[in-house]
């Protein structure tokens, strides 16, 4: 959930941690901090976004070639200056930042509290910083440390990243030392190298400022950085050496450029990522296929936009190729695990390859020997090594909390696959290709300038709905997600069938109901569009033709089976303009944050 960032190198640490902790805002925006070694540990720490708090953190203080930042998103304890990281010892020697769960951390404190360490935060991130202090205070008590990596502080570090429990990526600093000692346990940690410097992150899109060659920490490792290197150990295999990587990605992609902010930026990359996503290796796409075919039963497993998409890939493998697929939420899919069998099939879709609860999913997959195809756009994430196979989306990065052009990227991977089932792979990337000029036209500012007034005309209302049937129904509930998401205007989504079992009792005078209309379902969901209207609903509409029951047209394009792609992106436009007339940061919604690596 949070960001974190370590520099360790010849120059000043603390303009590389600021910068770096932009770069990750995105992550957790409740509070900031950063802790620097120049003789003595200094620490800055201040509550709310990054511009803000820094007006009361003392940067000048910062001196020093080796520091630590962190910009959090509060799960433990409440959102304040004392709550935030870094977090010291009792002496204030060591440093930590942390992202991630310790689950002991009870046991934990409570171990260390009865040997008379002093607690001054909520978290249960602090236990770390207080475990390192009491094996260097109580060296008799360690674990024999395995490592040997040179030094004591190394050591304690290192025995105290064997007794947590959870999912943790950390980085501990020290007064005196000149190192930096990191973990990654089921929680992202990269590392980039240059001439000059090693400096940690959360996230690739932090280090693409300084360097494009970075290391993907796996789980249990542990790193040891000096100005002059890196020594790398694992906690279960011992001393290790991991791949340098080069990331494709550039600092330009990672910017917002001309645009105000990511979301708007992200959402107008469609007409070409939507292009990039069908750019897979043909045998794995062949690869896939004879596993789903030769498999006994195929499992989708999202989470949020994720599941959106999975959703209408289910529709799409049943329409398209005739294969029957369950559906199932990731935080729900350990329920399914006794249908798991060695022939199943499991498709693992998270956009940052690091979600949670999906990787909790693929455990579970495992445990049973199901097969796990990975469906990802962070190279390098725990999806990409977890899985059998792997496709990634080709989205470049996604900086806004929102998902928009990952999403789409899911949808297109769906639709390709549907088809290769089908037989009929070539002919659907030439359908993709063709969307390039409706996409562009839909993310014109004419459009915008269209939406912008149907945005001011809802800015004020506290309910609204979206309703769709198949393919449009997968569409209705990611637009409602994106409205709620970015606006907090209360949005929910309803199968156009359910409308009367229920759904018509919250209809009133001027409730606005956005109906996605395909023309496969068109005779059905304009009936149920005027059984709202005959309530007095406010008719949106979303098709290919205007119709008299609608009050606004918002027209889109029919095409067919690619209408989830198609349709979701003016509905993307419309949450942005409400967040914008409403005052809020969509690229940073109250709550939220971009990677969910906590369950």
């Amino acid at each position: 959930m949070c960001g974190i960032i370590g520099y360790i190198g010849s120059e000043d640490a603390s303009p590389v941690l600021l910068k770096g902790l932009k770069n990750l805002e995105y992550r957790g925006y409740d509070s900031v901090g950063m802790a620097t070694v120049c003789g003595s540990l200094r620490v800055a720490k201040g509550v709310g976004k990054i511009n803000a708090a820094v007006q009361e953190m003392d940067l000048d203080n910062l001196e020093g070639s080796i520091g630590i930042g962190h910009t959090r998103w509060a799960t433990h304890g409440s959102v304040s200056k004392v709550n935030a990281h870094p977090h010291l010892d009792c002496k204030d020697k060591i440093a930590i930042v942390h992202n991630g769960i310790i689950e002991n951390y009870r046991e934990l404190r409570t171990e260390l509290e009865s040997k008379g360490h002093k607690f001054a935060s909520d978290t249960d991130s602090e236990v770390i910083a207080h475990l390192i202090e009491d094996y260097l205070e109580s060296p008799e008590q360690r674990p024999a440390s395995e490592s040997r990596l040179g030094g004591c502080f190394e050591e304690a570090c290192i025995d105290s990243f064997k007794r947590l429990k959870g999912s943790f990526a950390a980085l501990a600093i020290s007064e005196g030392e000149d190192r930096i000692v990191a973990v990654r346990k089921d929680s992202p940690l990269v590392l980039g190298l240059t001439d000059e410097s090693v400096i940690f992150a959360s996230d690739v899109s932090a280090l693409l400022e300084w360097t494009k060659n970075v290391i993907y920490l796996q789980n249990y490792d542990v790193v040891v950085a000096r100005k002059e290197g890196i020594r790398s150990y694992n906690l279960l295999e011992g001393e290790v050496s991991r791949a340098v990587n080069t990331v494709e990605w550039d600092m330009e992609q990672a910017k917002r450029g001309e645009f105000e902010h990511f979301m708007l930026k992200e959402i107008a990359e469609q007409a070409d990522t939507v292009e990039k996503a069908i750019q897979q290796d043909e045998s794995v796409i062949n690869r896939i296929v004879e596993e789903v075919e030769n498999g006994y039963g195929v499992f989708f497993v999202g989470c949020g936009s994720s599941y959106h998409a999975c959703l209408a890939g289910s529709y799409l493998f049943s329409k398209l190729a005739g294969v029957h697929v369950n559906l199932a939420r990731a935080s729900e899919f350990e329920n399914y695990e006794h249908f798991l069998t060695d022939k199943t099939l499991v498709f693992a879709i998270s956009q940052s390859g690091e979600t949670a609860d999906i990787l909790d999913a693929v455990k579970t997959a495992q445990k049973r020997r199901s097969k796990v195809i990975g469906i990802t756009n962070v190279m390098g994430s725990s999806l990409t090594r977890e899985g059998d196979d792997l496709l990634m989306m080709n989205s470049g990065p996604e900086i806004c909390v929102l998902s928009t052009k990952t999403y789409t990227s899911q949808v297109v991977l769906m639709s390709l696959l549907a088809c290769a089932l089908a037989g009929k792979r070539e002919s659907c990337i030439r359908r993709i290709k063709g969307l390039y000029l409706d996409i562009y036209n839909l993310t014109s500012k004419s459009m915008r300038g269209h939406l912008r007034d149907l945005a001011e005309e809802l800015a004020d209302k506290e309910h609204m709905y979206t309703i769709g049937r198949g393919l449009q129904y997968a569409t209705a509930m990611e637009a409602a997600l994106k409205i709620k998401e970015v606006s907090y205007i209360h949005t929910e989504a309803f199968a156009g069938g359910e409308l009367k079992h229920g759904p018509l009792a919250l209809i009133e005078k001027g409730t606005p109901v956005f109906v996605f209309v395909g023309k496969d379902n068109e005779d059905k969901i304009i009936s149920n569009a005027q059984e709202v209207k005959a309530r007095g609903g406010f008719i949106i509409g979303i098709s290919g033709r205007n119709d008299p029951i609608f009050d606004y047209w918002i027209k889109v394009p029919e095409s067919g089976y690619l209408n989830p792609i198609i349709q979701a992106i003016p509905m993307q436009i419309l949450a942005y303009e409400l967040a914008i007339l409403k005052g809020l940061d969509p690229d940073m919604p109250r709550n939220l944050a971009k990677c969910v690596t906590v369950l």
